[in-house]
């Protein structure tokens, strides 16, 4: 079931038929529908919503559903033309019917099926969703009982005696045509099944093949990561280190006493660091003992 974006309904099936309607109604005007600014002909379809529903839905909303819809009954419009064009004499509407749906489903790679058959009730008869069909006119039988030419001469001319007797072709029966058009019928619904699963296994590869290269990419760009810390504790460690050898190296006998006590307080800091790093916390009591 559909959600409106703003409102996060969803939209019933009453509601996607009531929009049909007032598209047809204000669109299809013989007075001001062709003159109608885009703009203001969904003003006038949303007041008529409003009136007939009560609803609180807004302007973009009812928009936004009927570009849905519209691509949904124009999907729907070619699956019908092409299973009227593919039908054959026996069958019946719902054969037809679900020649329709597996156009529809092929469509879509056979992922869905086609749901709004109340809106196309609506809709069916308007010029955008009618159906021409292209397919020539079935003639059920061209060939004369009678051979023309025979019965033009004269009973008692004497050519009818010189022509050789042509014997025409046995009609097919209505059975063994019935028999061959439902082979034809399930040869081409094999072909529109395999069509689909091939279709459906294609996607499937390409689905397996996306996410091995993802996985591949993930695991690559974690070693990246991990490459990257540990490059980064190493230059922080080099720094650590290089800053510690200058202090302990550091000549303060030119400094101030309050300098000296400063320098030296550091250079307490970095052997206990040092000593607690290598032995533990057990090697660093006489620095604590030790006057500063």
């Amino acid at each position: 079931m559909a959600f409106s974006q703003e409102t996060g309904e969803a939209w019933s099936i009453m509601e996607d038929v009531l929009l049909c309607e007032c598209w047809i109604q204000i669109s299809h005007d013989p007075i001001s529908g062709n003159e109608m600014k885009f703009s203001q002909m969904w003003k006038k379809i949303l007041h008529e919503f409003v009136e007939r529903s009560g609803s609180t839905r807004t302007e973009s909303a009812l928009s936004s559903r009927w570009k849905l819809l519209n691509k949904e009954l124009g999907k729907w419009r070619d699956a019908l033309t092409k299973a009227m064009n593919n039908h054959a004499s026996g069958e019946n509407l719902s054969d037809e019917i679900v020649q329709a749906q597996m156009f529809y489903g092929a469509i879509g790679l056979g992922k869905k099926s086609f749901t709004h058959t109340q809106c196309w009730e609506v809709v069916k008869h308007c010029k955008r969703f009618s159906i021409i069909p292209t397919a020539p006119t079935v003639v059920l039988n061209e060939t004369p009982l009678h051979d023309s030419q025979a019965s033009d001469l004269p009973m008692e001319s004497p050519m009818s005696e010189d022509l050789p007797i042509q014997k025409e072709p046995r009609p097919m029966g209505r059975k063994a045509a019935k028999a061959k058009r439902g082979v034809n019928s399930t040869s081409n619904t094999s072909k529109f099944l395999e069509e689909i699963a091939r279709q459906s296994a294609l996607r499937i590869e390409i689905d397996k093949k996306v996410q091995e290269d993802d996985r591949a990419m993930a695991i690559e760009f974690d070693k990246e990561r991990e490459y990257v810390r540990k490059e980064r504790e190493y230059r922080r460690k080099e720094n650590e280190e290089r800053k510690d050898r200058e202090t302990m190296a550091m000549d303060t006998s030119h400094m101030s006493p309050k300098t000296k006590q400063y320098w030296k307080l550091e250079r307490k800091a970095i052997m206990r660091r040092k000593l607690f790093r290598d032995d533990g916390p057990s090697n660093t009591d006489w620095l604590n003992d030790e006057n500063p």
